[in-house]
């Protein structure tokens, strides 16, 4: 039995997993390691990849196919066949381990007593260009994630963690069987947004798991060219702003037209300032813009939580 596994969901990337592969079998690690690709039934030659790398040396790689549809399916696959192990680690099949992840990883789980670990992700841009635009604080929402150099514990969901780059103790998910990805935040296929991972940490800090933040334990995220583009981080906002809106709001005793009326003055304000960041010499529109496009998305996600049966 393989006291650690690392697990990577694929869907359509079968380019990427022969050096994602090799990468993770260059891993030092102090405990002995297997890797499990979630294959999401891709319908192209995934599987044909996957099996000739099975068969090359290093860590063994086991491969599984969930044929549900999207990333929570994907992840809770994965959940399912570690349950046993005693720590499992997330990478996404767009990034690369840098030296030291598992290594960080294992070290914050059996010397520091963490549940959870997460670990910094740098964005890799090659080959393609970085958008004059896209500064860091829109960057973020690419993936990067960066605490600072100091190792920390986590305590709230004000420093977030990523599954992109997460590894948990299989034994708090044991005496947790309830501890699953949420299917209200599934992602399928190429499309954006998803939030599952944010809802996996807010499930934990419930539970008072205790959450380890480690820089060491760090990958390199690859970004696809359609991402480089203002609309995808307008939409990934109102995807954000649909699911908090259908599942997170309360209920508000006053609204018009079914909704509240603080969220319609919220959307027209945001609008307001994005037109303001339009004109010349204004700053960065592209962040405004994501702000009104998260608060339509409440909008017509409250709608939506309120419509009959």
């Amino acid at each position: 039995m393989f006291a650690v596994t690392v697990a990577f969901c694929t869907y359509r990337r079968p380019e990427r997993l022969e050096k994602l592969v090799a990468a993770l079998r260059s891993q030092t690690c102090p405990l002995p390691f297997e890797i499990l690709a979630v294959n999401n039934n891709s319908p192209d030659d995934t599987l044909a990849v996957l099996e000739r790398l099975r068969a090359a040396p290093g860590a063994p790689l086991h491969v599984v196919t969930e044929t549900a549809p999207g990333i929570v399916p994907a992840r809770n696959r994965a959940l399912a066949e570690t349950r046993e192990r005693d720590i499992l680690v997330f990478i996404d099949d767009d990034e690369l381990p840098q030296p030291g992840f598992l290594a960080a990883a294992c070290a914050a789980i059996v010397d520091e007593g963490a549940h959870c670990v997460g670990g910094r992700i740098d964005i890799d841009f090659s080959p393609h260009r970085r958008p004059p635009w896209l500064d860091d604080e829109v960057a973020g929402f690419l993936g990067r994630l960066d605490h600072g150099p100091a190792d920390f514990w986590v305590t709230d969901s004000a420093t977030p963690l990523w599954s992109g780059n997460i590894a948990y103790a299989m034994a708090f998910f044991r005496a947790h069987p309830e501890l699953n990805f949420d299917p209200r935040y599934n992602r399928e296929g190429t499309d954006v947004g998803g939030g599952e991972d944010a809802m996996m940490l807010r499930a934990l800090l419930a539970l008072s798991a205790k959450i380890r933040y480690r820089p060491d334990m760090a990958v390199w995220h690859a970004v696809d060219p359609w991402k480089l583009k203002r609309r995808y981080f307008v939409k990934l906002h109102y995807r954000a702003g649909l699911r908090h809106g259908q599942f997170r709001l309360p209920d508000f005793p006053r609204t018009v037209l079914g909704v509240p009326p603080f969220l319609l003055g919220q959307f027209v304000s945001h609008c307001l300032k994005t037109l303001w960041h339009l004109l010349p010499g204004a700053p960065n529109p592209v962040r405004q813009a994501m702000n009104a496009s998260h608060a339509f998305g409440l909008i017509v996600g409250y709608q939506r939580r309120t419509e009959p049966s």
